[in-house]
């Protein structure tokens, strides 16, 4: 139910997709297109070495929205109506959790399909872990 509320409101705010989304993806592609060529990085592609940095910043803006909607939660008082009903303490606080990290991973996956679609290319093979899971292993691989 709060997840729901949380989630609600980070799907009604244009300002949270813009902010979350929109700007990461802007950043990227102004500073491989626009600045990108001032800087040389051999035979790499720039956007291989824009996108970790890029990533962090996506984090840190999903996260920062999620410390504001908590923030603007405590001032408009529905955690006092919150204590009057039968729920956890916390369950408020772990419905902003769930909801950033939904938020977050939509986030990540729209702005690495992007620079895929820049030319960004892993630097690990096949036999190598991309993110911790091995290509062809499925879910009981070791």
């Amino acid at each position: 139910m709060l997840t729901g509320r949380s989630l609600r409101h980070v799907t009604r705010s244009p300002d949270t997709v813009i902010t979350t989304v929109v700007t990461p993806v802007a950043m990227m592609l102004m500073f491989v297109y626009v600045f990108g060529g001032a800087i040389d990085t051999g035979t790499t592609s720039y956007v291989n070495y824009m996108l970790p940095g890029i990533l962090l910043i996506t984090i840190a803006s999903g996260i920062s929205y999620t410390a504001y909607r908590l923030f603007a939660d405590m001032k408009s008082g529905i955690f006092e109506r919150f204590q009057s009903m039968p729920i956890a303490r916390s369950g408020a606080l772990w419905a902003h959790v769930f909801t950033s990290m939904v938020a977050n991973l939509i986030s990540l996956v729209i702005v690495v399909g992007v620079a895929l679609l820049m030319g960004f290319r892993s630097g690990a093979g096949d036999h190598q872990p991309v993110g911790g899971v091995r290509r062809g292993d499925g879910a009981g691989g070791t």
